[in-house]
C-alpha cells in the first residue's frame, strides 16, 4: 500500500478523514469467518452448491450496468446544490461525506429489509437474495461515487468499482491489502491517463480481455467465500430471516465504508490534498 503525506492545502477536517482512511485500510476484514465453527461447515458446503461461484460471476457481470442505471444523479445534484456531478469533485469533502452518509443509510435499510424477507425462506431464498445483494452493492458504490463527483461509466471506472467490492469482501488481510493497493494505483493512473492509453498499455503487457475475465472470476470466488461464511446460518427456514437481515446489513455496511474511504482518498489525491510519500 502507498503511504501518502498531507500537503499544506489540506484542511483539519480533510486531515481527520485521511486518518480514518488509513485506519480503514489497516483494519482486519470484518467477515464472520472466525465465528463459523465446525458444525456450520456442512451448511456452508450446501450453500456453495446452491450458489456456486459461477452464479456469482454471472451476477457481477449482469448487475454492473443495471447498478449504474439505478444510481440516478438528480437527488445528488439537488442535495449537493450543484449544477453537475463533476462540480462535487472539487467542491467540499465535508459536503460529499454528508451526501454519502445518506446513501449509506439508505442502502443499510434496503439490505436489511431484503435480507429479512429472503432469509425467511432459508437456503431457497438465497437464490434471489444474493444476486439482489450484489446489485445493491454495486449500485451503492456507484451512488457513493457520485457524492464525490465521480460518475463511473468507463471500463476503467467499472474496474475501480469491482476493486472496491474486492476490498469490502476480503477474507484475509492479505486480500484486503492487495485490493487497497489496486485502488490506490488506479486512483493515480486514471487521473493522469486516458482509458485508450491504459488499454494500449494493458495489451502490450498481455493484460487484455482474458485478464479481465480472470479478474472477475477471482473476485467471484472471493465473494462466494465471503457471502457463504456470512450467510451459512441463513440456510435454515424461518429463523433465517433474522440472520439474513443482520448479515445483509453487515455486508452492505462493509461495502459502503469501502466505497466511502476509496472515493475520499481519490478526492484528496485529485485535489492535491495528499501526495505519495
Amino acid at each position: 500500500m502507498v503511504t501518502y503525506l498531507p500537503t499544506d492545502a489540506i484542511t483539519s477536517y480533510e486531515n481527520k478523514q485521511y486518518d480514518e482512511i488509513v485506519k480503514w485500510e489497516q483494519k482486519e476484514p470484518s467477515v464472520v469467518a472466525k465465528t463459523t465453527d465446525f458444525l456450520m461447515k456442512p451448511v456452508s458446503w450446501a450453500v456453495q452448491k446452491v450458489i456456486p461461484s459461477k452464479a456469482i460471476e454471472g451476477a457481477l457481470l449482469s448487475s454492473s450496468k443495471l447498478a449504474e442505471k439505478l444510481a440516478d444523479t438528480n437527488d445528488i445534484i439537488r442535495d449537493g446544490g450543484v449544477g453537475s456531478i463533476e462540480e462535487l469533485r472539487h467542491k467540499d469533502l465535508e459536503l460529499s461525506d454528508k451526501l454519502a452518509n445518506e446513501v449509506h443509510n439508505w442502502a443499510n435499510g434496503v439490505a436489511t429489509a431484503e435480507g429479512g424477507a429472503a432469509g425467511y425462506f432459508g437456503i431457497a431464498g438465497m437464490v434471489i437474495d444474493i444476486p439482489a445483494l450484489i446489485t445493491l452493492s454495486l449500485r451503492t458504490i456507484h451512488k457513493i461515487g457520485l457524492c464525490y463527483g465521480y460518475e463511473c461509466r468507463t471500463e476503467a471506472d467499472n474496474k475501480y468499482v469491482l476493486a472496491i467490492v474486492s476490498a469490502a469482501c476480503s477474507n484475509t488481510m492479505k486480500e484486503k491489502a492487495t485490493s487497497v493497493s489496486t485502488l490506490q494505483a488506479m486512483a493515480v493512473v486514471v487521473a493522469k491517463t486516458t482509458w485508450k492509453k491504459m488499454s494500449e498499455r494493458a495489451a502490450a503487457n498481455k493484460f487484455g480481455l482474458d485478464a479481465a475475465i480472470i479478474g472477475i472470476r477471482n473476485l467471484a470466488k472471493q465473494l462466494g467465500i465471503n457471502i457463504t461464511k456470512r450467510k451459512a446460518a441463513q440456510a435454515f427456514p424461518f429463523i433465517g430471516a433474522g440472520v439474513g437481515a443482520a448479515m445483509n446489513l453487515a455486508f452492505i455496511n462493509d461495502v459502503s465504508w469501502a466505497a466511502r474511504r476509496a472515493f475520499q482518498e481519490k478526492w484528496l489525491i485529485d485535489n492535491n490534498k495528499i501526495i505519495a510519500g
